[in-house]
C-alpha cells in the first residue's frame, strides 16, 4: 500500500525522483505485458495548497531565445494510422513538418567502444584539470553508485546487467555484478548492500562486495509496487538522509495526462517497506541529490518534446516540503502553459524550476560537489550530466554543466564544465549520463555512447592505471 502524501512541513534531509527521456531502442519484453495509459486521463493528484515560488529568480543555461506560447486549440492530430502509440517518442511530433520528420532519438553504437578509440582527444575541461578513461568495456554504462571501499557500481537502461568497477594493486577490473535484469538503470549502496532499480521493481543484494569474485550474483526483490510503462519507466535510485530509499515514476509519455501512479517521487524504507509518495508534477527525473548544507532535495527533470525546437527548457528544481507540485503535464518550466493540458490552470499554483537547463538538454545525473579536490569555486555547487538533445535540429547540452548554488539554496548561474561531447558538426562522440564525486575529491561521469567512464581530477592527482 502506498500513502500519498500532503503539503506538510519542511523535509529534514529527504526526498527524490527519477525517470529519463524515452529511447528508440526497447530490450526484451518485461515478464508480464506493461499497462498502457489509462483510457479516461485523470489528473494527477496535487497537493492541498499552492506551493510558494522561491525569491530569487531562477537561473537560465545559455539557449536561444524565443517568446513564450499561450495556450491554443491542440493541433489536428494526424492519420490514426500514421499516429504513433501515447508511450512512443515521437508521440505528438507535428504531422507534415519535414524539418520534424528528420528528428528522432538517436540510438548508442550497439557495442562499447574499444578503449584506444575512445574519444579522448575531442573532450575538454578547463586549465588545470585533466580527463582521463576510468573505465571500458561496460555497455551502456548508466547510473553510477560509490561502495565503502571505493568500488564503483554501474547500472544499465537498455541492456540486462549492472557492473562494478573494482579497484586492486594499482589496477582496476570491471565485474559483472547482476544480469538477465529488465532495466536496471538505478543503483544505490549502503552497509554492504547494493540496490538495484528495474523497470517494475527494486531489488537487493546483501553482502554484495565478498561475493564480487564469484560471478553474477541473484538480487531479491524488496518492492514491486510498480507500473510496467515503457515510457520513462526506468528509474534513478539514491539514498537520503533518512536512510531511505528514493526514486520517481514519470509519466508513460511524452505529455501525457495520467493516473496517479505515475508522475511522481517515491521514497521507501531500505526493506521495501513504508512506501510513500512525495512530490506530484514531475515528468521524467533521472538524477537528483540532497544539499549538504540543508540536505534539501534537488533533481533534473526532463521537459516535454515537440512543442517547439526551442521550448521548453529542462529544469533543476528544489524540494522544500513534502506533496509539493511541479506541474507536469499543465505548466512547463515555471510559466509556460501546456497548450492542450493548460486550459484552466495557472502555473503560479505550481513550484517553479530554481534552474532552466536548457532547450531538450536531457539533464540526467547530478551532484554536489563535496570533495575539496577542485578549486574552491566548485565546492556545494552542482555538476549535471546533459546527455544531449535528440529533437532539435540543432542539438544542445552534450557536457557537464555546473549549476552555482547560493547560499539561500538558490541557483546562480549555469555554465559549461566539461564539453565536446557534442562536436561542432552536430554529432555525438560521446554522451554523459551520470556523475560521481569520489573519496579523493575527482569526479566520474559515465558514458552510455561509448561504454565508458571518464574521470576528471585537478593539478596533480593521481590515479589507479587502467
Amino acid at each position: 500500500m502506498i500513502r500519498y502524501a500532503t503539503t506538510g512541513s519542511l523535509l529534514a534531509g529527504t526526498l527524490c525522483a527519477l525517470a529519463v527521456a524515452a529511447s528508440a531502442q526497447q530490450p526484451q519484453a518485461p515478464p508480464a505485458p506493461a499497462p498502457t495509459v489509462a483510457p479516461s486521463p485523470m489528473p494527477m493528484a496535487a497537493p492541498a495548497a499552492p506551493m510558494v515560488a522561491p525569491a530569487a529568480p531562477m537561473a537560465v543555461a545559455p539557449a536561444p531565445a524565443a517568446p513564450t506560447p499561450a495556450p491554443t486549440t491542440a493541433p489536428a492530430p494526424a492519420s490514426a494510422a500514421a499516429s504513433p502509440p501515447p508511450g512512443s517518442p515521437l508521440f505528438g511530433r507535428p504531422a507534415d513538418n519535414p524539418a520534424a520528420a528528420k528528428l528522432a532519438p538517436v540510438p548508442a553504437p550497439p557495442i562499447a567502444t574499444a578503449a584506444d578509440k575512445l574519444p579522448l582527444d575531442k573532450l575538454k575541461a578547463p586549465r588545470g584539470f585533466k580527463i582521463e578513461v576510468y573505465a571500458s568495456g561496460i555497455p551502456d554504462a548508466r547510473s553510477l553508485a560509490l561502495a565503502d571501499d571505493g568500488t564503483v557500481f554501474v547500472g544499465n537502461r537498455i541492456r540486462d546487467k549492472v557492473y562494478a568497477i573494482v579497484n586492486r594493486d594499482g589496477k582496476r577490473e570491471v565485474k559483472i555484478v547482476a544480469q538477465g535484469l529488465y532495466r536496471p538503470n538505478g543503483v544505490a549502496f549502503k552497509n554492504g548492500t547494493l540496490y538495484i532499480a528495474e523497470l517494475y521493481q527494486i531489488d537487493k543484494i546483501d553482502n554484495v562486495l565478498a561475493n564480487l569474485d564469484n560471478g553474477p550474483q541473484k538480487p531479491t526483490v524488496i518492492y514491486n509496487d510498480l507500473p510496467r510503462d515503457e515510457a520513462h519507466g526506468w528509474k534513478y535510485l539514491a539514498i537520503g538522509p533518512d536512510n531511505k530509499l528514493y526514486f520517481e515514476v514519470g509519466q508513460p509519455g511524452n505529455n501525457v495526462l495520467h493516473d496517479k501512479n505515475h508522475g511522481q517521487l517515491r521514497r521507501i524504507n531500505l526493506d521495501g517497506s513504508g512506501a510513500e509518495v512525495i512530490e506530484y508534477g514531475i515528468r521524467n527525473t533521472v538524477g537528483f541529490d540532497w544539499n549538504p548544507r540543508n540536505k534539501q532535495l534537488y533533481f533534473t527533470d526532463n521537459g516535454r518534446d515537440w512543442l517547439s525546437e526551442d521550448l521548453p527548457n529542462d529544469k533543476l528544481n528544489r524540494v522544500t516540503k513534502i506533496g509539493e507540485d511541479f506541474g507536469e503535464p499543465y505548466c512547463h518550466q515555471g510559466n509556460i502553459p501546456d497548450p492542450v493540458f493548460g486550459w484552466g490552470k495557472d502555473c503560479k499554483d505550481y513550484v517553479p524550476p530554481i534552474a532552466l537547463m536548457g532547450p531538450h538538454a536531457a539533464a540526467l545525473g547530478m551532484k554536489f560537489y563535496t570533495g575539496t579536490m577542485f578549486p574552491a569555486k566548485y565546492r556545494d555547487n552542482i555538476f549535471v550530466a546533459r546527455h544531449g538533445s535528440w529533437n532539435r535540429t540543432k542539438k544542445f547540452g552534450g557536457d557537464i554543466a555546473m549549476v552555482q548554488i547560493k547560499r539561500d539554496g538558490n541557483a546562480g548561474a549555469v555554465e559549461p564544465f566539461i564539453t565536446g561531447f557534442l562536436q561542432p558538426d552536430n554529432n555525438y562522440v560521446a554522451r554523459p549520463v551520470d556523475v560521481l564525486v569520489l573519496k579523493d575529491g575527482s569526479l566520474l561521469i559515465s558514458d552510455d555512447w561509448n561504454g565508458a567512464v571518464w574521470r576528471v581530477s585537478y593539478g596533480n592527482a593521481r590515479t589507479a592505471r587502467r
